[in-house]
This record gives C-alpha cells, structure tokens and sequence, in this order.
C-alpha cells in the first residue's frame, strides 16, 4: 500500500496529499508515529486474560484519529498529536518485543492512517516469525474497502458501535454519517471472521468483538445501538460478542456536550436489561468501578 497522494483510508476520504507532507483530518502526515507500545490488562478477558496474569494484549497505540470524539480518553494521542516518530523496520520490532514479552495477541489501536506503515511491517515481522493473532481496535468508522483490504492481516475485529442517532454522532464525534458507515463496516467485519474461534487456553483467535460505551443521559440512544446489532446479527447470520462498557469518564471536553458525570447505576441497569432482552448475551458486561482515569496508560513512548 503506497502512501496516498489523495487520501482515502478512512470515511472522511479528505484527499490530503500526505506523500508530499500534507496532513489529513486525522492529523496523519508522512511520518508514522505512535505513542506507547506494552503489554495491556485492560482489554476484554479473552484478548488480555486475567488481570492478575503476567501476561497481556500486545497493544500497540497509534497517533492521529479520523474521529473527533469530544470525551475521548486518549485525547492526548487521537487529536493532540501526542507521539513518536517509527520507521517501517522499527514497527515490526516491535512486533516481534512483544511477542517476547508474552503477548496474546498484537493489538493495533487506531491504526487506519498509517496502513501504508503497519502492513508491510507486519509482512516482515511474520516472515521473522510473528505468530500471533492481530487484533484490530477501531472506532468502528472505517470504510468498507479497508475492511476488505485487511483480509489476510486482521484475525480479530476489536470495534466500537458508538451512536445509532447520526445528530448525537455529529455532536459528539463530529461524524453524522457515523452510524451508517459503522453498520457497513460491521458487516464486512463478520463476513470476514465468522463466528468467535478460541485456543484452548480462552483466548480469542479469530472473531470480532462489538464495544459499546454507554454515555450519561443517552441510555435511549444505547438501546437503539443494541437493536441495531441484533438486527446485524440476525441478517449477517455470525454471532459476535458484545462488550457493554461503563468505564465513561469525562475527559477531554466531554463536559462541554452534556456529559460532565458518570453514568448511574440505573442508567446501566437500562442498557444490559436491554441487552439481555436482545438476546445479546455472549461477550462482557463491565461493573461499574471500572469508571477509573487510571485504566488510560500513560503515553509516554514505553516500548518504543
């Protein structure tokens, strides 16, 4: 994949010329950059284990993001440029560290801009004998054509389905067309995957996983998110897990929009009642001390 010179990766398709140094509305240049690179605890069970395991998600954090999401708690990275500068050969050094280190899985965390980076450098680290399954951790506002161009790279979809109602998406992400392309991009998933495949350890091997994160005061729309997924499974005929977070925390500007608290106790209880009326019971249900700040690792360049 060539660096675009009319740049196309993700929904926004905003044409920058990042070959010739042009910055894209995901703040994506001609220079990769990322910034911490360790091994996660904080992921579902079956992708990071235990967390009194010495082991983790071999997770890899990205610079830039094509969203703009008022309440993100790596805004620091996503749309405020924090990172390091990598070259192609370093990246899949990395790779190979955390394999070492004793990774489940490599775990690419908002990786979209920099596909021209990351595939060749996971093409080199498997020829030096990568093995592990690639977890792919997204917004979930990717376009279907570069789902299907990661066939081949991708073992696991980790996604947010964030909004059903475009104005919220707007609002809050400033991607009205968020709920449609994240529909579009969760079937190419499941077509991709097929149903949840495990090692005999528990692990995931193969599947995709579905996050929603429940806002304060938007339970209505959250359970408009869950109908949505039901009807996506029933139609695409491949089960998923669904991971129904808690954790919100106002960060960033979040306070700005309306969501300056934490959702209640009776808020959640909504959402996994709905859930649960779904039939949307395989995957995880958070409890709700996990609303921790520090559940966001520190970005500081770790493993780099």
């Amino acid at each position: 994949m060539q660096l675009p010179t009319h740049c196309t990766l993700c929904p926004r398709a905003c044409g920058a010329d990042r070959a010739a140094g042009q910055t894209g509305l995901c703040g994506a240049g001609d220079t990769l950059r990322a910034a911490r690179a360790a091994l996660h605890h904080w992921e579902e069970p079956c992708l990071s284990g235990d967390l009194e395991a010495p082991t983790g998600s071999g997770t890899v954090f990205f610079s830039g993001c094509a969203l703009g999401c008022c309440y993100c708690q790596n805004y620091g990275i996503s749309q405020e440029g924090q990172g390091r500068p990598l070259t192609e050969a370093r990246l899949a050094e990395i790779f190979l560290e955390l394999q070492a280190k004793g990774a489940k899985n490599i775990n690419l965390v908002t990786a979209t801009q920099w596909l021209p980076w990351v595939l060749p450098a996971l093409d080199s680290a498997r020829r030096r004998g990568l093995r592990l399954p690639v977890v792919y951790n997204t917004g979930g506002y990717e376009t279907v054509q570069t789902v299907q161009a990661l066939a081949g790279y991708v073992d696991i979809w980790l996604t947010d389905f964030k909004y059903d109602s475009p104005a919220l998406a707007a609002e809050l992400s400033r991607a009205g067309n968020y709920p449609a392309v994240a529909d579009r991009a969760l079937r190419a998933m499941l077509r991709q995957t097929g149903a949840p495949v495990y090692d005999p350890e528990g692990y995931l091997r193969r599947g995709v996983i579905v996050r929603h994160l429940v806002l304060p005061g938007q339970a209505a729309d959250s359970q408009a998110v869950l109908r949505r997924l039901a009807a996506v499974r029933r139609q695409e005929e491949v089960p998923f897990l669904l991971s129904l977070m808690s954790q919100f925390t106002p960060f960033y500007h979040a306070a700005d929009h309306g969501l300056g608290r934490r959702i209640t106790s009776y808020e959640y209880r909504k959402v996994v009642d709905a859930a649960l009326a779904l039939g949307l019971t395989d995957g995880y249900m958070q409890e709700k001390s996990s609303a921790r700040e520090e559940y966001t690792p520190p970005f500081d360049g770790e493993g780099l």
